[in-house]
């Protein structure tokens, strides 16, 4: 395994992680979710990715009835949770959702008695909160790593300028400032980290734990021939994703790159994933898996690296044509 550091922080995560969107409560139960989580950890993976509406509430809760079951050592893992919808659902009263030092307050709280922990490795602001002001967000999260519920915050799905304003408030307060971003990241959703962020990686660093490498089972190419049952693109609920990825253009490409991938002779999901990674900007790819042969297949990817030459690259971005350009105008 190999393990980066988060932005200009002294934290080091593995370069492959794992994550329980979608999976955990709603596709697995705790004994898969316990087999899937040993064989991370056993793989060097050190980063678990969680939030409170994931499941709505009950992912952190199946998590940490693992993590209390595994008892590894603490100091050898690292659990994060994000903020911003609530766990509530339709449910939801004022300050139950958003960023508000109330929300924030209480979500933390209630992440830690889920996932039955002391503290949290990382947390996240979820969405921006165009609502609540910066300051107060920023003095938030910097109380919390101060009082030691968490050691470091960041955000998810925040636009570079956002980022660089809670900067600029950290700065003039003398406040600890976010370090990492969650942004989707994956063949065919670049634009944030490979050009949005630019100012952020130059100008006060940043860390990228990047959500579907695989947009969402997309970049398997497991849906060429339907929907396989159980897979996350039939979830009732989820058609928002089948929506965003079916689509005549994008399996075109799809099938380019498939047959790359079997000229390097490797799995079409483990060269994405790869591609992910071989990008210097991103530290960890968080991986979704409901099965053991998933999670074995999508670690291959680390073997995979090396045969991402520059020309490989350069035969990727040929099919896709959708890589971010600046413009100079």
């Amino acid at each position: 395994m190999e393990y980066r550091r988060l932005g200009r922080s002294g934290l080091q995560l593995s370069v492959l992680s794992f994550g329980s969107w979608v999976s955990f409560h709603k596709q697995i139960d705790d004994t898969v979710a316990d087999q899937l989580m040993g064989m991370a950890y056993d793989s060097g993976i050190n980063f678990f990715d969680n939030a409170e509406t994931y499941a709505l509430g009950e992912s952190e809760k199946m998590m940490g009835r693992v993590l209390r079951k595994k008892n590894w050592d603490r100091s050898s893992f690292t659990v994060s949770s994000k903020v911003f919808f609530g766990w509530r659902g339709k449910n939801n009263k004022p300050n139950q959702t958003g960023l508000s030092r109330k929300h924030i307050v209480e979500a933390c709280h209630e992440a830690l008695g889920r996932l039955q922990l002391d503290y949290l490795d990382m947390y996240f602001c979820h969405r921006p909160d165009t609502s609540v002001p910066i300051e107060e967000v920023v003095w938030t999260m910097h109380n919390l790593v101060q009082q030691g519920k968490i050691l470091y915050w960041g955000t998810s799905m925040w636009s570079g300028a956002e980022i660089m304003e809670a900067h600029r408030v950290a700065n003039q307060f003398g406040l600890i400032a976010p370090v990492m971003e969650q942004p989707q990241y994956n063949m065919f959703e670049r634009n944030k980290v490979e050009l949005d962020y630019l100012p952020v990686y130059q100008n006060v660093g940043l860390g990228t734990t990047i959500w579907s490498p695989l947009a969402a089972g997309f970049l398997t190419g497991k849906y060429l021939g339907g929907f396989p049952e159980g897979s996350r693109l039939a979830i009732e609920g989820f058609e928002w994703l089948k929506e965003r990825w079916m689509q005549e253009e994008k399996i075109s490409r799809l099938k380019q790159l498939d047959a790359l991938a079997k000229e390097l002779g490797v799995s079409l999901a483990g060269m994405a994933i790869a591609w992910t990674i071989r990008n210097p900007h991103v530290t960890t790819a968080i991986l979704g898996a409901t099965k053991a042969s998933q999670l074995e297949e999508n670690l291959k990817s680390l073997a995979i690296l090396p045969l991402l030459t520059d020309e490989v690259m350069q035969r990727i971005d040929h099919i896709l044509d959708n890589k971010p350009a600046l413009n100079l105008m």
